[in-house]
């Protein structure tokens, strides 16, 4: 466990003097003409979006940056003609009683079944009365010769 400790606070000291080293550089980049840098000395404000109203400040307000043209290489070529529909045209469905089906479709459905039946039960009747029918006809026939 110290040998790691050992190895990591060797790493901090080897950091913390590199960014030394950084620092002094970047000192020494920064000074013109050999002199020391002043933190508070000739910092002056840079105003890009505030307009400030005190005099002494209107010094340090930029002009709007000059932004170059820009040409849009798809914006200069015409796009092609093509038919122009009245937008009206398609924000009306295309059947327009679809919401009323929708919420009567299960009471449709209930109504079919029972006129399913109804009809089935009227063969069923007619095909009995044609049977009796047929019946009687068939007596009357052969009990007649």
């Amino acid at each position: 466990m110290t040998a790691e400790e050992d190895s990591i606070e060797q790493a901090a000291a080897e950091r913390r003097e590199r960014l030394k080293a950084l620092r002094e550089a970047k000192e020494l980049f920064n000074a013109k003409d050999g002199d020391e840098p002043k933190e508070d000395e000739n910092k002056s404000l840079k105003f890009r979006n505030y307009l400030p109203h005190d005099e002494k400040l209107q010094e340090g307000k930029l002009a709007p940056p000059v932004l170059p043209k820009f040409e849009d290489p798809i914006a200069a070529v015409p796009p092609p003609a093509e038919k122009t529909e009245d937008p009206f045209v398609n924000i009306a469905p295309k059947k327009p009683n679809w919401d009323l089906r929708r919420d009567v479709q299960k009471k449709l459905d209930k109504l079919e079944r029972r006129t399913q039946k109804a009809i089935a039960q009227l063969a069923e009747e007619q095909a009995k009365e044609n049977q009796e029918s047929a019946e009687e006809n068939g007596e009357t026939a052969s009990g007649g010769d």
